[in-house]
């Protein structure tokens, strides 16, 4: 017989997380695309946590996001400045490689894929217009500590992780304020 959950969080009742999690202000809007692997298999990954975490956050389930109406509609909007969080040669690194200026009035979005790595490699393969935003990373502060999964390589974290040291890396950048830095890693040790 399988426990109650809580629908927001999808942990057992009893364990619910909820009531400590703050949604926080950004601004920058963070769009989470999540696996379907993911999504049914990791009802409590770090990814749905991350996501509850931010007041202006969006997540979207899928494999390939080029015909996903919200996602496209997204990119394209003329008002907003997309980004995707994803390692690689050309991705700029943050603080540093984008400055304030280069936004010029637009709103940063920044994309971040959901998953394993082999599954958001395939998410990224399948989505070209993913693929054709430009790039952003940064230098892990520390290895993952997410030590139910393993990493491929040092310095791939957990969505939770990332999404905090990005925020981190904002701030420093003067392109976000972060307000709860305590909350994502408190939950995560949780």
């Amino acid at each position: 017989m399988s426990r109650e959950r809580c629908y927001r969080c999808f942990w057992p009742k009893a364990l619910c997380w909820c009531d400590s999690i703050r949604p926080m202000p950004t601004r920058a809007k963070f769009v989470f695309l999540m696996h379907p692997k993911e999504y049914k298999d990791q009802r409590t990954g770090t990814g749905r946590l991350t996501h509850l975490c931010l007041a202006d956050s969006e997540l979207h389930m899928g494999i390939g996001f080029d015909e996903h109406a919200a996602v496209q509609a997204l990119i394209r909007d003329p008002a907003n400045f997309p980004m995707l969080l994803y390692p690689g040669p050309l991705a700029r690194v943050l603080p540093g490689g984008v400055q304030p200026a280069e936004l010029a009035g637009r709103r940063l979005v920044v994309f971040l894929l959901d998953g394993t790595w082999a599954c958001a490699a395939k998410m990224l393969r399948l989505s070209p217009s993913l693929q054709r935003l430009p790039r952003i990373m940064f230098p892990p502060a520390a290895p993952s500590r997410f030590v139910i999964k393993q990493q491929p390589v040092t310095g791939c974290l957990s969505t939770l992780e990332a999404t905090h040291e990005l925020l981190l890396a904002l701030e420093r950048a003067g392109l976000d304020r972060y307000a709860l830095p305590e909350q994502l890693p408190g939950l995560f040790h949780r």
